[in-house]
């Protein structure tokens, strides 16, 4: 049933009339608790009814009935970063910088990785939640790590999104490690944290599909403000045109071009049909936002 709750309390309603109402639209197993137990993903709306300004789920609902005959599938990489509670990223020391990067992605050993078994504990309660958790991987970084959500259309992989992230957070809780979303965690010549997004429909997989999927990358760079705009928060300061990003007042894109706005990744090239990876989405990025927005400038597009 509906749900009640203090908005006041989550800044999304004055004191004076601070019901927000919640509607359930997802379920998942609680892989925390177990059985009976299960998670319940809600969206927001006023008392009255009226969708919440924080609902951005209901946008991506509106949008993905307009353009369902394009089929939009998704992938999501989701990029974070481990700290220890002094704000210092797991397994940099006390003083100074661990080594240059290079051993650290996709790496094994305690020389190289940190924070393994929070990861693992995740990926397990991710696939008990019954989640489309495609893999995992350390990154770039020592103390970041990558998993990876999909394939799945654009509300599911977004909610399966929210829950994997909710799922991590808390789990950090039980090995005291706090887990950041900020695109550019460490200053200096280390890695940001992206959300590359993996994104195609029904005509981009279809026989010849590489002429749609480089007209959508021509749309896409004719509305660069509109994608930055939903791509998250502080992504100017992982967006440099270094550490595998274009700059992000450039757009380009380009076959297995980690440097690009847009990667055309080398199977689909070959293949002449498949996806495009857009690798500007900065690691926290709302999913909902950036899947509709794809979405739209594809569904615009004229043949």
């Amino acid at each position: 049933p509906d749900w009640g709750f203090d908005g006041s309390s989550t800044e999304q309603a004055e004191g004076h009339f601070s019901d927000c109402m919640l509607k359930p639209v997802s379920f998942f197993p609680d892989p925390i608790r177990g059985a009976p137990h299960i998670l319940v993903l809600c969206e927001v709306f006023t008392a009255s009814g009226d969708v919440h300004p924080s609902n951005t789920r209901a946008g991506l609902r509106m949008i993905e009935k307009k353009y369902k005959n394009l089929d939009p599938w998704f992938g999501i990489e989701q990029e974070y970063t481990l700290f220890k509670k002094n704000n210092t990223p797991l397994g940099f020391p006390k003083e100074g910088f661990p080594g240059p990067q290079g051993p650290y992605y996709c790496g094994v050993g305690a020389e190289n990785i940190v924070g393994r078994e929070l990861i693992e504990t995740h990926l397990d309660a991710c696939l008990n939640a019954g989640l489309t958790i495609s893999g995992i991987n350390s990154e770039v970084m020592p103390g970041q790590w990558e998993f990876q959500v999909g394939t799945l259309g654009a509300l599911a992989v977004s909610d399966q999104m929210w829950i994997a992230r909710w799922l991590l957070k808390r789990l950090g809780e039980d090995f005291d490690i706090v887990v950041s979303l900020y695109p550019k965690p460490q200053m200096g010549d280390w890695n940001g944290a992206g959300a590359h997004v993996n994104f195609s429909t029904k005509q981009m997989r279809a026989k010849g599909g590489i002429k749609v999927i480089e007209q959508a990358c021509k749309a896409f760079g004719k509305k660069i403000k509109e994608h930055i705009a939903v791509y998250g928060a502080d992504n100017d300061k992982r967006l440099t045109g270094k550490h595998e990003t274009c700059n992000i007042n450039e757009f380009r894109y380009g076959v297995s071009d980690r440097g690009a706005s847009i990667r055309i990744p080398m199977a689909t090239a070959n293949n002449k049909s498949g996806y495009l990876e857009d690798r500007r989405p900065a690691s926290n990025m709302d999913p909902y936002l950036v899947c509709a927005r794809m979405i739209e400038t594809v569904g615009e597009m004229k043949n």
